[in-house]
């Protein structure tokens, strides 16, 4: 409610009816404070809402709405300074209150201050303020309007270690219904349909009723495609679309569609929810990290928008920029994987139906050179978070057990084509080479990869010693790392059948492919290896009890490079470059008879590991071999 100048002329005339005995003995009232309505003035400036301060307009509160625009709900606080004689006052008299206006128009954004004054008239004995646009800044006239406009910041780069952009705005084409230009809401309808149609939505409807939602003159985007995709997409005959708009922009996408997408990440408009959670820093229609990398570094990435206050005029004298806030752009971020390598593992792994995964690491330096996860998981991120049970790739880890507990490479061991732990029988794999059964040297298991000699030794080591020799490669780490990873998990309290089923790399033994690409290269390098991705974000990981030693790593590369001179993966030793040390795995799972199998290979040679990892698949060397072959060889030039 306004309390204007007539409100109070009202009030005067009925107390003018009041008998004048009732008046008698008592002198002249004293004077309002005029201090004291410039405070209500402020008050209701700084809510809107014009319920305490007496003005000389009924309208005051439409007025101000009005020229406050998208300005209004903006936080602001409007403080009273000195107050003094009017200098207009005419024969009544007036005081003119001197008043700051303070605007907090965002975070990283220095807050707008604007000097006013109000002018204060006393009628019939109490103070009125005199209704004007000055009062808000004083430039402002009848018909003015202010505005306040973000000014987006321009988004960091993913940068590759060599300098080269990874996630770098290149050329889109954005494709849409604009609604401003269709004349009633069923060709709408019929529009979105038809487009959602061409572009084989699963879900034309959903588009449809998206399009109908937005308002009367909306641009609703339906999909943005690389200007490198328009042949692909038709974008020529999607322009004669009727009611559709192809605009040219840019948008920060990675070198190809799939590169490292599960893993980078996406950026798309905030969502409602986002924006909800965000306190103020996200607004619709913001650009925000969605997924991955580019959500988890969205701060920095994102930058601080810029703010842009101006004031606009009916005298068609254009807009008057009264405050502005330039935009602080994101920063980059740096990560450490290389785009041959990591193009040559997804098109490696394009055809492969199942989840799939190859991940390379560089050992001396701990950097992730590729980490590619196939089409087959559907988006997932299999190579650095994808938990599997790692099969006889997990075997380096059992060996290093049994090498801390007093064997020697050369110790024999009993390979039976069977062997039975608490009523439960085991068996190697179909075809296992005769000639390797009977008592064989420790060596020669790990080469033929022979289930029952290790699990012959469940007795040797216990759960615990198993975690602190996976551990000491990585496998099972526990810390916090400053990207997507999961190291896995090692029981170290399992018994019986579980215990004997964790040395073959199965029971409750999990593993990522990334994790067992770092197990090689801790291997390879001679010390326990931290992965990293992101350069100069350390990982704050818990040291192993026992931390892989230079001794240890030389006995465990000798033993898989025994698996390629004489054991299972001799396909790998006319690979080009150093010698090629390493294991294959193959991990049953599921329900089914005979159930299905996880194929696993890992393998280092010279300052590059490398782990595949294929879901469902035959053999480790049946399938995931010729893979990790073929990487090999691509790696090599």
């Amino acid at each position: 409610m306004v309390r204007s100048f007539e409100v109070r002329r009202r009030l005067v005339a009925v107390a003018v009816l009041v008998p004048l005995v009732a008046l008698a003995g008592v002198g002249c009232a004293a004077q309002p404070d005029p201090r004291e309505e410039a405070e209500r003035l402020a008050a209701d400036l700084a809510d809107g809402t014009f319920d305490v301060a007496a003005v000389s307009t009924a309208d005051a509160g439409a007025s101000l709405a009005a020229l406050l625009g998208n300005l209004a709900e903006t936080p602001r606080t409007v403080e009273v300074g000195e107050v003094t004689e009017a200098e207009d006052a005419g024969e009544g008299e007036a005081r003119t209150a001197a008043l700051t206006w303070t605007w907090d128009l965002g975070d990283g954004v220095e807050p707008w201050t604007v000097a006013t004054a109000a002018t204060l008239e006393l009628v019939e004995g109490e103070w009125v303020t005199r209704w004007s646009p000055t009062l808000v800044h004083p430039d402002a006239a009848e018909g003015s309007t202010l505005a306040v406009a973000r000014v987006p910041a321009t988004r960091g780069d993913v940068m590759a270690a060599d300098g080269t952009a990874v996630v770098t705005n290149r050329p889109v084409f954005r494709i849409g219904i604009d609604k401003a230009h269709i004349a009633t809401p069923e060709e709408a309808a019929a529009d979105a349909l038809e487009l959602a149609t061409r572009l084989g939505f699963e879900d034309s409807a959903a588009f449809a009723e998206r399009v109908a939602s937005a308002g009367p003159a909306a641009y609703v985007v339906a999909i943005t495609v690389r200007e490198t995709e328009a042949e692909q997409w038709d974008v020529e005959g999607l322009r004669d679309l009727p009611g559709v708009l192809v605009q040219a922009g840019e948008a920060p996408l990675a070198p190809t569609p799939t590169y490292a997408r599960p893993l980078l990440g996406t950026v798309g408009e905030a969502t409602a929810e986002i924006v909800a959670e965000s306190d103020g820093a996200i607004v619709a229609g913001d650009q925000v990290g969605r997924s991955g990398l580019q959500q988890q570094y969205d701060d920095r990435l994102r930058g601080t928008p810029g703010v842009r206050v101006v004031l606009t005029s009916t005298a068609g004298e254009g807009d008057a920029e009264l405050f502005a806030s330039p935009p602080v752009d994101g920063e980059d971020l740096v990560i450490t994987l290389d785009e041959p390598l990591q193009l040559l593992a997804e098109g490696l792994l394009a055809g492969v139906e199942s989840a799939s995964a190859i991940v390379a690491v560089r050992p001396s330096t701990g950097h992730v050179l590729a980490a590619a996860s196939g089409p087959g998981g559907g988006g997932l991120n299999t190579a650095t978070v994808g938990l599997f049970p790692p099969g006889s790739t997990f075997k380096v880890a059992t060996a290093l057990a049994l090498l801390r507990a007093g064997q020697s490479p050369d110790a024999l061991v009993p390979c039976t084509p069977t062997v039975t732990v608490d009523g439960r029988e085991f068996e190697n794999y179909p075809g296992f080479p005769a000639g390797s059964l009977g008592q064989i040297p420790l060596r020669e298991a790990i080469a033929q990869s022979c289930n029952t000699a290790l699990i012959a030794q469940y007795e040797a080591v216990t759960a615990a010693d198993v975690a602190s020799a996976a551990a000491a490669l990585g496998i099972g780490a526990v810390g916090t790392w400053p990207f997507p990873y999961a190291s896995g998990s090692v029981p170290a309290d399992s018994t019986g059948t579980s215990h004997a089923a964790s040395l073959i790399g199965q029971g409750d033994v999990l593993a990522s492919p990334l994790a067992m690409a770092v197990a090689a290269a801790s291997v390879a390098a001679g010390s326990t290896v931290t992965p990293v991705l992101v350069v100069g974000e350390e990982a704050d990981v818990v040291a192993p009890a026992a931390p892989l030693t230079v001794e240890e790593a030389a006995g465990l590369r000798a033993l898989m490079r025994g698996v390629v001179e004489t054991g299972t993966s001799t396909f790998l030793q006319d690979v080009p470059g150093e010698p090629v040390g390493a294991k294959s795995g193959t991990a049953q799972f599921g329900t089914t008879d005979p159930p299905s199998t996880h194929a696993w290979m890992i393998a280092f040679q010279g300052d590059l590991a490398v782990a595949v990892f294929v879901e469902v698949g035959d053999y480790g060397t049946a399938t995931a071999g010729p893979i990790l072959e073929a990487f090999l060889r691509g790696a090599a030039g």
